[in-house]
């Protein structure tokens, strides 16, 4: 047995030497003593992501492993973003960890540790060190949060930044930046209630305000009446709650400004009807709209005295305007101020008319004061007008009949026939002014023929047997003004005919009007004016074709 012995180790050994110890447990067979704390140590060293659990049975390959994972996490999440680290690395860094535990466990259970190690100190060790992980996941959280409040901060500024330069702008042009400006702050209180951002909101919210409104604070409530109308519609789209008191905050500005633009605009082309009406419909209770009729009422009554003054054409002008703004607005007591209103058109319109005519506007005269006529016949002024009118419109072609108005009275006394004639192929409408003013129209004269320049004077009104179409004007002695003017029958290339002369006393006058034809070069002529021969014909009248 003992040379058996000897044989077998012999061969085992070889030569008889004592094999080397092995360098961890046999995978087979009961572990060595401690094994429970040492896998429980390298389980919790390997949780701490800083691969100690392979450092401590030797592992170093396996522990590079585990730093290179912790570099990875640490190079993706620093420094902290708001978003976090993103799930999939954390997911994986997970599963690296409890891996490299499950591991460093197993090996650890297997394998008797080297050196001055004692397993209760390195789980001791282990569960101290856990705390690094754990306190770094709370200061990150930490650090990412407060990313998340200057990111959100940012934001704000962002915000303000869009409000700061539409401020600086029209209210038409600007209106897409104060939304999207309000966009930030009402997704910061609805999305973010908690932020150091949102708590800022109802400040910015009040400044909001402050900038869009700015014209009001200005005085200028044209430009007020848009962004005021603007601000009062946000309690549709904004948390009552966050807007607090601003939510009722723009009615009683934008009444302020409704009213004081319409009234500003009283009687101009826009009229103010516009921002009145809005007034009156939308606070009809309110201060300013009680004060639109008493306005328009006295602004009709300082254009009623303008009429007498130096501008009546302008006086009538805003009487107009104020007279269908008046009408347009939706309350009865301001309806009614159109009466008074249109009574003052009436007086401006005849004292336009006059003003014109003074001032030399005759074709301006003449529209004016035969619409006067026309419009208000039974106005005591119509005849009146009817005759600055024809005044107006000899003085036209012939600037002496306009050196002053028609008297409204034709002068007693004696007066003189003129008769006067057509020996012209149209019919001719004659216009008269003087001590009397008038006009009267004579018909075509049948076969009358036009004559040559040299003719006209020798021939016109003078054949026998012809009867000459007449009219017969009976006029007070002074100096007269005639527009002779071919209407039916006649071309566009007859010119009208002006001319003067005196009316005596004790005398007959007679006229003969008649058409001569242009020279081969379709030169005008010049009319001679014929000598004034008491019972002859003191004048003669012509006209060229």
């Amino acid at each position: 047995m003992e040379s058996g012995d000897r044989d077998v180790i012999a061969g085992y050994g070889g030569g008889g030497a004592v094999p080397p110890p092995p360098s961890h447990a046999p995978s087979v067979g009961p572990p060595p003593p401690g094994a429970a704390l040492r896998a429980a140590a390298a389980a919790l060293l390997n949780l701490t992501g800083l691969g100690l659990g392979y450092a401590l049975v030797g592992r170093w390959g396996r522990a590079a492993v585990c730093w290179g994972a912790t570099a990875v996490l640490l190079w993706v999440a620093l420094p902290a973003d708001p978003d976090g680290v993103p799930a999939g690395v954390l997911v994986g860094y997970l599963l690296v960890l409890v891996a490299a535990a499950v591991d460093g466990g197993r090996i650890a259970r297997r394998s008797a540790v080297g050196g001055a190690w004692r397993p209760g100190l390195a789980v001791g060790l282990g569960v101290v060190l856990l705390a690094v992980p754990a306190g770094g996941a709370v200061v990150y959280g930490s650090a990412r949060d407060e990313a998340r409040e200057q990111m959100l901060l940012e934001r704000l500024k962002a915000g303000d930044e869009r409000v700061a330069a539409a401020s600086r702008q029209p209210f038409d042009a600007a209106k897409g930046e104060y939304g999207k400006a309000l966009g930030v702050y009402r997704a910061l209180d609805e999305d973010h209630p908690g932020s150091r951002a949102a708590k800022l909101v109802p400040d910015r919210l009040k400044a909001y305000y402050d900038a869009v409104s700015a014209p009001y604070a200005k005085k200028r409530h044209c430009d007020a009446v848009a962004p005021l109308t603007y601000l009062r519609t946000l309690p549709d789209s904004v948390d009552g709650k966050l807007l607090g008191e601003l939510a009722a905050w723009p009615d009683e500005p934008l009444a302020e400004s409704l009213y004081g633009c319409g009234v500003s605009r009283l009687g101009a082309a826009g009229g103010g009807g516009s921002e009145l009406g809005e007034l009156l419909r939308t606070f009809p209770e309110s201060a300013p709209a009680r004060r639109v009729g008493p306005a328009i009422d006295e602004r009709i009554k300082d254009q009623v005295a303008a009429v007498k003054g130096a501008e009546p054409c302008e006086a009538t002008e805003v009487l107009r305007g104020l007279g269908a703004t008046a009408s347009r607005l939706p309350d009865d007591s301001v309806k009614k101020l159109r009466a008074d209103a249109d009574k003052g058109v009436v007086d401006g319109v005849y004292a336009c008319g006059v003003d014109q005519f003074k001032d030399g506007k005759f074709g301006a005269a003449r529209t004016t004061l035969a619409g006067f006529a026309r419009t208000y016949k039974s106005d005591g002024r119509a005849g009146q007008a009817r005759d600055i009118a024809i005044a107006a419109e000899i003085a036209d072609d012939r600037p002496a009949a306009g050196k002053r108005l028609p008297p409204s009275k034709g002068p007693g006394g004696a007066r003189m026939e003129l008769v006067v004639s057509n020996d012209a192929p149209n019919t001719v409408e004659v216009l008269y002014t003087g001590p009397v003013t008038g006009t009267v129209t004579l018909r075509a004269c049948a076969g009358c023929e036009r004559y040559s320049a040299s003719e006209g004077p020798r021939r016109a009104c003078k054949a026998s047997g012809r009867s000459y179409p007449k009219a017969r004007l009976r006029l007070p002695a002074g100096e007269y003004h005639f527009l002779y003017k071919h209407g039916t029958g006649a071309t566009s290339r007859v010119d009208s005919y002006s001319s003067g002369t005196r009316v005596q006393p004790g005398y007959t006058y007679t006229s003969c009007t008649y058409v001569i034809e242009r020279g081969p070069f379709g030169l005008d002529l010049p009319q001679l004016p014929d000598p004034i021969q008491p019972v002859v014909s003191p004048w003669g009248a012509g006209s060229s074709r």
